[in-house]
């Protein structure tokens, strides 16, 4: 076996300035070696043995054990608090310095000092504070839990502490009108100032409470209930772990206690299923995540963090203790060498993996002190620069660097072999742990941007997501990640894949669900890849409502939606009867469902984008037909209904040409027949004007307002006579008066693509009457034209187009081809239909346009449905990504990118062209 025990200062002579300062006293021989190579290594000792020289007299007189006890008696005095506790702690450090680098103390001695010291400031502190808000008062009611070092009587040099802090809201002493919340915070925040902040003695230890639940959005005191609930029911298998060396160690030590008894079945289970098991082996994969520098032995090693270092053999004994620890209570010693101990002694770990693994830690744990008490710095890391290693070595009692880094190097060897084996159990064929192992498996994969990939998985895995905080999120997430990750680099652009999936999973709500639906059907993680890889509209949509998944595993999933009236009904019987709300909430979940739907069958290309245009227009249609009647059933309990009259709903636009996106919005016009001189028969009539705005109101809120099922349409009305100045809901003679005598060129324009959604019989004859009179009325031919071409310019300065992506707005797009066929469907008064393909068709046959506009219109149709799919926004695209444009290209038909980008500038330079001939001069603008 390994003998890592450093050897004996060796002899040394006093520095003079040391001799006046012991002023006569002549100390042992291993504190005089001690002190005269401390006087020459360490800056922060020799200030403290210039500032606490009778202290350091003490120490020489009376050894550090006597040394020790009256410094803390000091504690009691009758100085300001915060001044007897920085004085208390330069006189610990000094003792504990000295008789640690004499070999005076074993380090469980130095270690044990530096804790009682932080218990005992960290007691007066809670007194102080609490003393401040109410005088007099017995400091019950707050108390601080120590964990980690803290809580095994294990502080290093120069650690912090790691505390949780609670409080109990009816013990707590505070003023008559304080909020006990906000007392507690009082306090704790006074607690930490005391502790931490510097004056010119110093401070004592610095604070860290991240160890507490959800520590970036609570408050760094908790109600101990609140904190109950959190372990028995939230808590992750790490927070298991740390409340192994959980102790209460300040202020109300029986509230604290309680606390811990309280969530004991939390931490140690007296029977382990295989999934808790699995949870504890996990623990064990987490140490070497984010951390590639200092790993080997050599300058900058990080003996904490390091391969084989002090993490490793502290996680080892704890995994080994929460596995059979819960049966076995002996095993439960805070303190590692001691827990090494134990479990060697109940046949749970080999005697000589206890001995060599704690001849280890104290190797590191001394040489980690000699580091810190140089300047009093928190780290763990072997210098950089070759004259400070050998001012360590000499430290240690070594005669150069390499030997040390000899030791170094046998200890970690050790370790890191034995930890190396729960790793290996732990992983089994899923990704690895280690940052650096990681990072060369992305790189296998192909995967651009690794290390930017590797802080993301470090965040999923870390629980840093709401949905991935659970024990079974995180399992069921590492069984996912090695396929998912797969179907990632599988994308053209995985590094913009992998970004949308972690914002994705930063917004999910819940990830059981979820990531379960994925492992127990891997054929979706291919389909998940690519929503996530060119869709953020879908991916939006998924985190969201994760559910939406399920529709995917359905066998007629990427089948083409039904027509329009068969929606409907399958919809009706979805809805069900019941409250309104109920029912909105169901219309609202089904149709996320079937947009989802649609979506990814355009994504995987089981879709033509015209025929989705045309669903989508169908399951709005679907919407209306079942919420328009259920809306005036509703309103009907109220105000009755208005005899002879009915309301009706025209769509117009993409609406009414049935050619939606997944974003579009739903332009409508609101009528109703009969007489405005009606009046409803409820318990309260409305004259019936009032009656159909009112209607047409409430109609309009089941479309747009959000659920808790989310929100269906956005709803545009302005179409409507007289525009937003006019009322929502007119009869229908209103209508056909306006359209004859009143309305602009541009609402008859408008009115070449409305179509009734809601409404029959009569009624509607009587709208698609008074519709095809006012397009079918005599015009002046120049009239119209100056009237078209005014308004194309006025939109043009409103909403000008954005480059050659914009096919909507640009010069050439969509909206000129609109304007060229309803000039001409008004001026020829011909082909009228609301389909803006078919009422293109008829106009080629009728040889007013020329054949290639209908493959503009269907390309930058297609091209339209899918960028609204695949680009949020409506800002100009400079470029389109990889990944996104091969998606382009396949859903209209051409080989790639460029091919796309060649034809789109021919459909637009043929919708110019076509523009010229019309109009008889160019388009004018972008």
């Amino acid at each position: 076996m390994a003998d890592y025990r450093l050897p004996p200062l060796p002899e040394a002579a006093l520095p003079e300035e040391v001799k006046r300062l012991l002023d006569g006293v002549t100390p042992g021989l291993k504190l005089a070696n001690a002190a005269a190579l401390a006087w020459d290594y360490s800056p922060f000792l020799r200030s403290l043995m210039r500032r606490r020289d009778d202290t350091l007299r003490r120490l020489a007189e009376a050894g550090p054990d006597v040394a020790l006890t009256e410094a803390f008696a000091r504690l009691d005095g009758e100085a300001a608090v915060a001044k007897r506790m920085r004085q208390a702690k330069a006189d610990v450090a000094l003792i504990a310095g000295l008789a640690d680098m004499a070999g005076l103390w074993p380090l469980e001695i130095v270690t044990r000092a530096l804790s009682d010291l932080a218990d005992r400031t960290l007691d007066l502190a809670v007194a102080a504070a609490v003393a401040e808000r109410a005088p007099g008062a017995d400091p019950k009611g707050f108390a601080v839990l120590g964990l980690g070092k803290l809580g095994s009587h294990e502080l290093n040099y120069s650690s912090d502490v790691d505390l949780i802090l609670l409080h109990d809201r009816a013990s707590l002493p505070r003023r008559e009108r304080d909020d006990p919340d906000e007392a507690a915070l009082r306090v704790a925040k006074r607690v930490v100032e005391l502790m931490q902040a510097r004056d010119g003695d110093g401070y004592v230890f610095r604070v860290d409470l991240r160890l507490r639940p959800s520590s970036e959005a609570t408050p760094i005191t908790l109600p101990w209930e609140a904190a109950e609930s959190y372990y028995q029911s939230e808590a992750l298998p790490w927070e298991r772990a740390a409340f192994i060396r959980a102790r209460a160690c300040a202020g109300d030590k029986k509230l604290g206690q309680a606390f811990l008894d309280n969530i004991g079945p939390f931490v140690w289970r007296r029977s382990l299923d295989y999934t808790a098991i699995r949870d504890i082996e996990e623990i064990s994969l987490r140490i070497r995540d984010h951390f590639d520098e200092g790993q080997e032995v050599g300058p900058g090693f990080d003996l904490k963090r390091g391969r084989g270092g002090i993490r490793e053999v502290e996680f080892f004994a704890q995994i080994h203790q929460m596995i059979f620890g819960g049966r076995e209570t002996g095993l439960r010693a805070p303190a590692t060498l001691d827990a090494l101990a134990a479990l060697a002694a109940a046949g749970r770990i080999g005697a000589d993996d206890a001995a060599q693994l704690g001849d280890a830690y104290r190797l590191y744990r001394t040489v980690e002190h000699r580091i810190q008490m140089r300047d009093d710095e928190q780290t763990h890391a072997v210098p950089t620069a070759a004259p400070a290693r050998t001012a360590l070595a000499k430290a240690c009692g070594l005669d150069g660097w390499r030997s040390l880094e000899r030791l170094l190097e046998s200890a970690t060897r050790v370790v890191a072999k034995r930890y190396d084996g729960l790793i290996a159990r732990a992983e089994g064929d899923r990704l690895p742990r280690d940052a650096a192992a990681l990072t060369k498996a992305f790189k296998a994969r192909k995967f651009p941007e690794g290390p930017a990939l590797v802080e993301m998985v470090g965040r999923w895995r870390g629980g840093s997501y709401r949905a991935l905080r659970s024990p079974d999120a995180q399992r069921v997430l590492e069984n996912v990640l090695p396929a998912l990750v797969e179907a990632l680099a599988e994308q053209p652009d995985p590094a913009g894949a992998a970004r949308r999936l972690d914002g994705f999973l930063e917004q999910l709500p819940a990830g059981v669900q979820f990531l379960g639906l994925i492992e127990a059907n891997p054929r979706l993680l291919g389909l998940l890849g690519r929503l996530l890889g060119v869709t953020p509209v879908l991916a939006d949509a998924l985190a969201r409502t994760p559910d939406l998944f399920d529709v995917l595993l359905d066998p007629e999933a990427f089948a083409p939606l039904p027509d329009a009236p068969t929606l409907a009904e399958e919809l009706r019987l979805y809805a069900g009867k019941g409250h309104i709300e109920d029912k909105l909430d169901r219309v609202r979940r089904w149709t996320a469902e079937r947009r989802f739907q649609i979506g990814a069958q355009l994504i995987e290309g089981h879709a033509d984008p015209l025929a989705a245009a045309t669903a989508y227009a169908g399951l709005a249609d679907a919407a209306f037909a079942v919420l328009a009647p259920a809306v005036e059933e509703a309103f009907a309990e109220t105000h009755g209904r208005v005899a002879g009259s009915e309301l009706l709903v025209l769509g117009l636009g993409r609406f009414g040409g049935r050619a939606l996106t997944a974003r579009s919005d739903l332009d409508i016009i609101f009528l109703f027949s009969g007489s405005h001189e009606g009046q409803s028969d409820g318990e309260k009539p409305l004259p019936a004007t009032l009656y159909f705005n009112r209607l047409a109101q409430r109609l309009t809120a089941a479309l747009s307002v959000p659920t808790a099922a989310g929100a269906l349409y956005e709803v545009d009305t302005r179409l409507r006579p007289s525009g937003g100045q006019g009322l929502l809901a007119v009869t229908i003679d209103t209508f056909a008066a306006y359209q004859q005598q009143d309305a602009w060129t541009w609402e008859h324009m408008a009115l070449t693509r409305a179509r009734v959604v809601i409404g029959a019989g009569a009624a509607r004859a009587a709208v698609e009457r008074a519709i095809d009179a006012a397009l079918h009325m005599d015009r002046d031919a120049e009239k119209l034209r100056t009237d078209v071409l005014a308004m194309r310019d006025e939109m043009e300065a409103h909403k000008p187009g954005t480059g050659l992506w914009d096919v909507k707005l640009g010069a050439g797009a969509l909206v000129d081809l609109e304007f060229i066929v309803h000039y001409l469907q008004l001026r020829d008064r011909a082909a009228f239909t609301p389909d803006l393909r078919a009422a293109c068709a008829a106009l080629i046959e009728a040889g007013a346009l020329p054949p290639a506009l209908l493959d503009a219109h269907d390309l930058m149709t297609r091209l339209l449905v899918m960028l609204r799919l695949v680009i949020p926004g409506t800002g100009a695209i400079a470029k389109i990504p990889a990944d996104v444009g091969a998606r382009l290209a396949a859903s209209t038909g051409h080989k790639d990118l460029a091919a796309l980008e060649a034809a789109l500038k021919l459909a637009k330079a043929a919708v110019l062209e076509a523009w010229e001939a019309a109009f008889g001069s160019k388009r004018r603008g972008k």
